[in-house]
């Protein structure tokens, strides 16, 4: 793989995001995007992938990707699941499933959904399929009676944390499809917080098990 100079700050303002054109001679590897190399990379991604494209960044972040899944349900155009998208790119989650209508609301993913992938299924049956399929363990993460302590309760290594809509929450069929239903401690006056937020606190609570607390180097830490 051939190094890039190092450009990332040059004729940078505080409101500049990316690098500029590539200076000459421009690398030869074909990981490189020749339209980025002419034009800068303005793109919302780690400086390790700057002017590569985007099909070479998803093959790089397939060999690193977290064993875990998330789910959403979609019947109403959540505003949330392009939050969830992007919290689920960030925490490198191995897919997000959409259940319920097909289109959805992709403006919080701010575009992290080119690089992640995301796969839809029309019911809670359809899902539960593929997780049973893929001996996914489905997880709940709601406040309900009966629901037990995320910050308490182990999570398996391969999983799906499944989220319901802002406000209703979990469906009753997304209940009775999970193992268990998981609950987040909260202390205010509020009933519930929203559902972006949650997921990012429940992907977190995976992150904090499976690569902190095991001791062992982050499997998805970029390694240069």
């Amino acid at each position: 793989m051939t190094d890039l100079p190092d450009t990332q700050d040059a004729g940078r303002t505080d409101h500049v995001i990316g690098v500029g054109p590539h200076p000459q001679p421009w690398p030869t590897d074909p990981i490189f995007d020749p339209d980025l190399l002419a034009e800068g990379d303005r793109r919302n991604v780690l400086d390790r992938y700057r002017y590569w494209t985007t099909e070479a960044i998803i093959a790089d972040l397939d060999t690193r990707r977290n064993p875990f899944h998330v789910a959403i349900e979609n019947w109403q155009h959540d505003f949330n699941i392009g939050t969830i998208v992007r919290t689920a790119n960030a925490f490198l989650a191995a897919e997000v499933h959409i259940i319920g209508k097909r289109r959805w609301n992709r403006r919080g993913a701010m575009v992290t959904d080119r690089y992640q992938h995301v796969r839809h299924h029309p019911t809670i049956a359809d899902f539960a399929d593929f997780a049973a399929a893929n001996a996914l363990p489905i997880i709940g993460i709601d406040i309900l009676p009966g629901s037990i302590p995320l910050e308490t309760t182990p999570l398996p290594e391969s999983v799906v944390l499944l989220f319901g809509q802002e406000g209703p929450g979990l469906s009753k069929e997304a209940v009775e499809a999970s193992e268990k239903v998981c609950s987040i401690a909260q202390f205010g006056s509020t009933r519930s917080i929203n559902a972006g937020v949650a997921g990012g606190i429940a992907m977190h609570a995976w992150i904090r098990q499976h690569v902190f607390d095991s001791g062992t180097t982050p499997r998805g830490a970029p390694t240069g």
